[in-house]
């Protein structure tokens, strides 16, 4: 079972960093990237959020994915229940956009 996290991961000083930090902050609950496609969209569903933080094993934010990237994935010929946020973001997720 993937547990959902609910408290901020820390944030650099670094001013840009900050700024996404605070974007992703908005952007919806945070959940680990091992969370699969179907989990997701259930969490989504439940949250009434159009977005999800993703965060890796160390509780690092590594992008965001949204609701349509989910249904994408979900409806695509390729898709199984294997598939897992992390294989959505690849090596270095989306970064955030204000």
């Amino acid at each position: 079972m993937t547990l959902i996290q609910m408290q901020p991961c820390s944030a650099d000083a670094d001013p840009v960093r900050r700024k996404a930090m605070e974007i992703m902050d908005a952007a919806g609950p945070q959940v680990c990237d091992d969370m699969s496609v179907e989990v997701a969209l259930a969490l989504m569903a439940a949250a009434r959020t159009g977005r999800l933080v993703v965060c890796d094993r160390d509780e690092q934010r590594i992008g965001l994915v949204t609701r349509t990237d989910l249904t994408t994935v979900r409806d695509s010929g390729a898709h199984t229940d294997r598939v897992r946020l992390r294989d959505i973001l690849g090596d270095h997720g989306r970064s955030p956009h204000p």
